[in-house]
């Protein structure tokens, strides 16, 4: 790979798809607040859905969250209590166990998207287009640690948390941080970029609607009739 191509993918791709995602999101919810929704198919057909909907969730929300504390934390934040190989021992068993969750689940709502009548007449392009893009992403991400368990010593995953915080924070030279990284490491990342780029086109959407205010608020009160 030539050194501007490199450049370009890891080092310029990755503002452009955060650039699209934000101002996608907020053009989307401005213009398109109709079209803001999760856009559930379970009453068209429940079958099995519970199942692969909640192991992908739950797999997903693990994955997420583990992506975003592991690349983003300074390595001098947990080097005085935990090394590297340590850290990477910790997201391959974590991430693995998470990622056939997400696996499952994926497969199965993206198996009734396609073959189910019902659910495959009221979905959208970019609905198929995402679940099966969202079931490569986290198929790559599985395949990353068979190279993983070969370099324990945490400095491939280091070297991903450079790239990452330094395209987060607006650091110089960001790409160079992935040189001699692994192909398959590198397909990652891409089709991580891409669903990102893509976020604001699609059904992903309604994470920006997350109920948070759920957890905090009061009990609704239920009186009988008198």
């Amino acid at each position: 790979m030539s050194h501007f191509l490199h450049t370009l993918l890891f080092g310029i791709y990755p503002y452009l798809a955060g650039t699209i995602f934000l101002i996608g999101s907020l053009l989307r919810f401005d213009h398109g607040q109709y079209t803001w929704k999760a856009g559930s198919s379970q009453m068209l057909s429940s079958r099995r859905m519970r199942l692969a909907s909640n192991l992908f969730h739950i797999g997903i929300l693990v994955i997420f969250f583990g992506h975003l504390v592991g690349l983003l934390t300074p390595h001098w934040v947990y080097a005085p209590f935990m090394s590297a190989g340590t850290k990477q021992v910790i997201a391959i068993l974590v991430g693995g166990i998470a990622g056939i969750m997400c696996l499952v689940g994926g497969a199965m709502l993206a198996y009734r998207r396609l073959t189910n009548a019902r659910v495959k007449a009221s979905s959208s392009f970019m609905d198929t287009v995402i679940i099966l893009l969202l079931v490569i992403q986290v198929t790559l991400g599985l395949l990353t640690i068979i190279p993983a368990l070969n370099h324990l010593d945490g400095g491939v995953m280091l070297a991903l948390a450079h790239w990452a915080q330094a395209i987060v924070f607006f650091q110089g030279g960001a790409a160079d941080h992935l040189i001699g990284i692994g192909l398959i490491y590198k397909l990652h990342i891409l089709v991580g970029l891409t669903i990102v780029l893509l976020f604001p086109f699609t059904r992903l959407v309604h994470v920006w609607s997350a109920p948070l205010g759920y957890l905090t608020r009061r009990y609704q009160i239920v009186r009988r009739r008198a």
